[in-house]
């Protein structure tokens, strides 16, 4: 459930044909709409592989910004904390088809890097596909990288194994899934999705697991309450799993969260976290993992307005996302969707759609040291 209401594709092609940058110097971005022979670049994901390795992924969009058409899924990589990067990788190109919503997982007792995803028919779009109109539905890929995202196995398809018959859209993430660390379920693989049911048309977020290094896949538990969706999960360090949503009602204008005891298979109500405002949009959480035991600490990243995509922050909580003691805003313009990652040096490496004119001219990387926050 994206949205797109900026005429950016004007935008654009004004700012070519008066020869004007599409960004100041002091926001550089990691893609940047045209790339490539790309009209558009959506939908950040970013993950720290076990070598040290940067991997951030995108949709990269061929004839615009929206959600539909010739979609193809393409990864950046940097082996210098993010100093330098690559060309631009495509990682899965299915035609004219869409090929979206990345959710990397580092698996870090196998080393390989697991990339849940969604496919849809390109000529099929959102709407169609919720009332039953569309050709195909929303299918769920998994594909693997042994070698730190250079190279990746062909998209194996779970849509059976992780998708009821009567729910019609679907999405993983969009951001990175996690691997948990601790309890009875350590090594287990989640990725935080939602879907759509068809005969209501509610939408309730939801988690799907694999406790075989990805290589199978079941689907686990749904929120009790609906209107929320696209969402992000955290490990706490309370054996418990923090899923954080984004809230569809209106009136409240904040993330809804909801919290699991049993590795995913149940969730607690859904509550409001007022503190986490937002524009109706997707957000980033991470567990920043410490060297002193009983130090956790919980960041969450995403567009802070009520009411408009724009001032992305950044957030810091020392008590399990109960209250966030310190924020820093890491643009202030026009920004969108975000993701998180751990750097090996200690800093947190931020992906996230921004631009001064609007959020979806590019995607930026941004280092913040902890201390900052």
């Amino acid at each position: 459930m994206k949205q797109n209401k900026f005429p950016f594709a004007a935008t654009l092609t004004l700012l070519m044909l008066l020869n004007l940058p599409l960004f100041s110097q002091d926001l550089k971005p990691l893609y940047t709409a045209g790339e490539a022979e790309y009209a558009c670049f959506r939908i950040p994901a970013i993950v720290t592989t076990p070598s040290g390795t940067l991997l951030a992924f995108a949709e990269a969009r061929k004839t615009g910004c929206g959600d539909s058409g010739d979609i193809d899924l393409v990864v950046k990589r940097s082996s210098d904390e993010g100093k330098s990067w690559s060309k631009l990788m495509v990682v899965w190109d299915d035609a004219a088809n869409t090929c979206g919503n990345p959710s990397p997982i580092v698996d870090r007792e196998s080393g390989n890097i697991v990339l849940v995803s969604t496919w849809n028919l390109g000529t099929d779009h959102e709407k169609q596909i919720i009332n039953g109109t569309s050709l195909d539905t929303r299918r769920i890929f998994v594909l693997t990288s042994a070698d730190n995202g250079l190279s990746w196995t062909k998209a194996k398809e779970i849509t059976s194994d992780v998708k009821k018959p009567d729910w019609t859209w679907y999405a993983t993430g969009p951001c990175h899934g996690i691997q948990l660390q601790k309890g009875r379920f350590s090594g287990r693989l989640i990725v935080p999705c939602d879907h759509i049911e068809s005969v209501t048309n509610k939408y309730f977020s939801h988690i799907i697991y694999s406790d075989d290094h990805g290589k199978t896949w079941k689907l686990g538990g749904s929120t009790p309450q609906d209107q929320v969706n696209e969402c992000t999960v955290a490990e706490l360090s309370a054996k418990k799993l923090m899923l954080n949503m984004r809230n569809y009602n209106r009136a409240e204008k904040c993330r809804k969260v909801s919290v699991s005891k049993d590795g995913g298979t149940t969730w607690s109500d859904i509550y409001t976290d007022k503190t986490l405002v937002e524009p109706i949009c997707q957000g980033s959480l991470l567990t920043y993992a410490c060297q002193k035991r009983n130090q956790q600490r919980l960041l969450f990243l995403n567009p802070a307005d009520e009411n408009k995509r724009k001032n992305m922050t950044l957030r810091i909580s020392f008590d399990q996302g109960k209250t966030w003691a310190k924020s820093i805003v890491l643009f202030p313009g026009p920004a969108a969707y975000g993701d998180l990652t751990q750097l090996p040096n200690g800093d947190i490496g931020c992906l996230y759609e921004a631009g001064p004119i609007s959020p979806y001219q590019g995607i930026i990387y941004q280092a913040v040291a902890l201390r900052d926050l």
